[in-house]
């Protein structure tokens, strides 16, 4: 094994170090202090355990030899003797499980709100919004939106229209594709199962049992191969056949065209292109079904499950309370419900917001812009997830953003985070985040991020709407203990202060494609609870 020995300090490091004079090191309440850096070549001591892999993001990159956020020693280094203020964090997302054992004491509630009355109280134009609100009323699937401009032609210019027409067609083209690839795995699934089933003697068997089989018969060698790669997706058969019928279910009816008629926003009943139009949707924040929540209960999971309770995993920040807006469908939301929800969260005292969520094309993104701007006037951080299609989007779209052209940001509130692996080297960029040296800001663990997900449960989920989320959290700890920063200076502290890395890693999960990882971020940076605390403290006596 190698010894993990600090090659070179961070650009923060360097900062404090200047500012320290020949100590070297931060002073706080008696302690001396030191800014976390990256080893240069690093190899993890041993195989995660389980345990690690489970709070993997609160981990520390030194220490742990895992690419965390270095939480834990946030938490008992520079905040043990210290108290926090309440800070409120908005989740635009699919709704949340309020009712959940690990969220449910970290719900937001409005008090000037008298539940169940049908007056609204407060007067902002939402009757009963007592932990939120649901801008999406009884949908739970919509349309791409390059679906709804092909319907509607009329709410974008030719050129976007053209655009969209060429998006949809590579959609059906790929889903003609997948069509054939999914009858043939469901065909090797039947065959490959009633063939072991019966070596067997029962329905039911490990993968463990599958390459213990010894056979020389090609049909049998042929059905061990293809069930040891079917079992090794963790899912027990059964279910794995239903997720690929309903994968190919949607597949056909993309074929058949079901995708562009129907009008799932007809249930809400407002007009999704008047912005004024705000009177719709309800209180309901987990919506009409538990089970289309999945996304934003992990989300909210994992900035605020309650940490240290024994149960499942553990929030990020630990005085935060959770206002629920819902308006991410399954499909693309609608530029309107995310610029009223930004509003909304801002309105009812939001410091933070976290957005997972993303789309090609934007109509109305100027809605959008606004509000994005009405948060920054108001002092509310907004952190957004850069997509999951492992694309560079300083050149391809992704909506919302904070740079109308891509290059001149027209707001300084806004941080784009991109998503880490949890094994440190080459691979430490996950295989699906998208990049970009000038439109990601910076990097956050996003791979088996494990969380709160309906009904009391907890699961491994990944994506870049996982690392935004992680980063909320640490956002939200910044505005806690330090609550005079600005939404701007806690953006910047975010970006600054996180540990440097300057090593070539693997873009797109293509060994072909490696870059510096200083070229896929503004920071080229990870982010870093324990520094970031360090600067802000720093900060926070000028």
């Amino acid at each position: 094994m190698n010894s993990i020995k600090p090659i070179y300090l961070s650009a923060f490091a360097v900062l404090v170090l200047a500012g320290c004079g020949a100590s070297k090191q931060v002073s706080n309440s008696n302690a001396t202090l030191t800014a976390i850096s990256a080893p240069l070549n690093i190899t993890k001591k041993a195989p995660i355990t389980e345990n690690d892999l489970k709070r993997w993001s609160h981990l520390d990159i030194v220490k742990d030899t895992i690419p965390g956020m270095s939480v834990d020693r946030a938490y008992s280094e520079l905040l043990k003797n210290k108290k926090g203020v309440k800070v409120i964090v908005g989740i635009v997302d699919s709704g949340v499980d309020i009712e959940h054992q690990d969220l449910k004491s970290v719900v937001w509630t409005n008090t000037k709100e008298i539940a169940g009355n049908g007056i609204d109280d407060d007067k902002n134009g939402y009757i009963d919004d007592i932990h939120g609100w649901n801008f999406l009323g009884d949908i739970t699937k919509e349309n791409y939106e390059f679906e709804r401009i092909i319907k509607n032609k009329n709410i974008v210019d030719e050129v976007t229209y053209q655009a969209a027409k060429t998006a949809n067609d590579a959609k059906i083209a790929d889903a003609a594709k997948g069509k054939v690839r999914l009858e043939q795995m469901l065909v090797t699934l039947s065959e490959g199962d009633a063939r072991l089933i019966k070596h067997f003697g029962k329905p039911v068997y490990t993968v463990e049992e599958v390459k213990a089989i010894v056979s020389q018969e090609p049909e049998m060698q042929k059905s061990k191969a293809a069930m040891e790669q079917m079992l090794s997706y963790g899912m027990p058969l059964t279910d794995l056949k239903v997720a690929v019928q309903k994968q190919l279910d949607g597949f056909n009816a993309l074929l058949q065209g079901d995708n562009l008629k129907n009008d799932y926003r007809k249930v809400v009943g407002d007009n999704p292109e008047d912005i004024t139009d705000t009177k719709y949707g309800n209180n309901n924040v987990m919506g009409p079904d538990k089970n289309g929540i999945l996304h934003g209960t992990h989300v909210a999971g994992i900035v605020a499950q309650v940490r240290n309770n024994q149960l499942g995993g553990d929030g990020i920040a630990n005085n935060v309370e959770i206002l629920t807006v819902r308006a991410v469908p399954d499909g693309d939301e609608y530029d309107k419900d995310i610029a009223l929800g930004i509003r909304y969260a801002v309105d009812n005292g939001a410091k933070v917001i976290n957005g997972s969520f993303g789309k090609s094309f934007s109509p109305h993104k100027q809605w959008v812009y606004d509000a994005i701007k009405y948060a920054e006037k108001k002092d509310v951080l907004i952190v957004h997830a850069a997509g999951n299609d492992a694309k560079n989007i300083d050149t391809e779209n992704n909506f919302p953003n904070d740079s109308d052209d891509k290059v001149t940001e027209f707001a300084d509130n806004v941080i784009t985070i991109g998503a880490l692996n949890f094994e440190y080297g080459n691979k430490v960029v996950a295989r699906f985040s998208n990049f970009g040296k000038t439109n990601v800001d910076v990097f956050a663990p996003g791979v088996k991020i494990y969380a709160t997900t309906p009904n009391d449960s907890y699961k491994y989920l990944q994506g870049t709407s996982m690392a935004s989320p992680n980063v909320a959290g640490v956002a939200a700890i910044i505005r806690s203990y330090y609550p005079k920063l600005s939404a701007q200076q806690v953006k910047h502290i975010l970006m600054d202060s996180g540990v440097a890395i300057t090593t070539d890693v693997i873009v797109g999960g293509k060994p072909a494609d490696t870059r510096s990882f200083t070229t896929l971020s503004k920071s080229g940076k990870i982010v870093n609870a324990y520094n970031a605390l360090l600067m802000a403290e720093k900060m926070s006596k000028k």
